[in-house]
């Protein structure tokens, strides 16, 4: 078995945390020996589950806009907040985050003459509960969710985007949503890549991981290899902003999806981190001029 992590998303673990830690590796090692299939089913729930993490509930915005819901079906219900007037510009917050981490681009939005439309992904923020239930959700399921508020609220004039959200901007646009501009803030580059750090994380081999990967290409409705996003052609004007010690997606994933794209540009910062880089001044600015281009 590998030795134990000590960190996780760039923090250093506390002891319990790392006691328990411990024991769910044991656990996946023996797992992965005897019953694959389970361990790998185990890995998938952990996989779907939001974490819990005040930083990622921070409240930005500079005050309440106008709310509404939009219906996601099968029965699920989106909360929706709207400022200003003009071409709309969506804001996607990453996983296990919500609306108002991205407020501090509204305001000089709105002063721009857009009107800004930022929402809640199902179990996420103040939206209803997603699919698989409380806590748990999908990436795809987040897709799903900003193309029914595009189809509400009208196309974007340009989409910003965080962490996991760039993935769903960027995967809406690639499956046909016209989304005008992209400024993607931090994004991951591929879902592989990140299956392949959990299985580290949590001690299981390849018996385990084939599996987990079968099973998430199957929840997902389509090959893990469509999500890495420097596969896909992308065509629009695209702004990608990442952290050099950005400490949860490396900073070389933002430097490969600039490359990749001939339409896109980069801009580097450091000693932003993967959440400060949504309330500096001058990354909303850039960001604000770009989207308004």
């Amino acid at each position: 078995m590998t030795s134990q992590p000590t960190t996780t998303g760039g923090r250093s673990l506390s002891p319990a945390r790392r006691a328990q830690l411990t024991g769910v590796r044991t656990a996946f090692g023996a797992l992965d020996r005897v019953a694959p299939t389970v361990s790998a089913r185990w890995a998938l729930r952990i996989w779907c589950t939001i974490p819990r993490n005040k930083g990622l509930r921070r409240d930005e915005r500079p005050g309440a806009g106008e709310c509404s819901t939009v219906a996601l079906p099968p029965g699920r219900e989106l909360v929706v907040e709207t400022w200003g007037a003009g071409e709309p510009v969506y804001l996607v917050h990453g996983w296990g985050g919500w609306r108002g981490q991205l407020g501090t681009f509204v305001a000089p939005l709105v002063a721009a003459g857009r009107r800004v439309v930022a929402f809640d992904t199902p179990s996420h923020g103040e939206s209803g509960t997603g699919f698989l239930g409380p806590r748990r959700s999908t990436a795809v399921e987040m897709i799903d969710a900003l193309r029914a508020v595009a189809a509400t609220h009208g196309p974007p004039s340009a989409v910003v985007a965080h962490s996991l959200g760039a993935t769903v901007a960027t995967m809406a646009a690639a499956d046909g949503l016209d989304v005008g501009r992209l400024a993607l803030v931090a994004p991951s580059a591929e879902v592989l890549t990140m299956t392949d750090a959990m299985a580290q994380r949590l001690g299981y081999g390849p018996r385990t991981k084939r599996r987990f990967d079968g099973q998430l290409a199957a929840l997902a409705g389509r090959p893990l290899r469509d999500f890495d996003l420097t596969g896909h052609d992308i065509t629009v004007p695209v702004l990608v902003v990442h952290d050099r010690r950005d400490k949860e997606v490396p900073y070389a994933e933002g430097v490969r999806i600039a490359d990749a794209w001939p339409t896109a540009e980069l801009l580097s910062t450091d000693g932003l981190g993967h959440q400060r880089i949504l309330r500096d001044a001058d990354v909303v600015e850039a960001v604000t001029r770009f989207v308004t281009a």
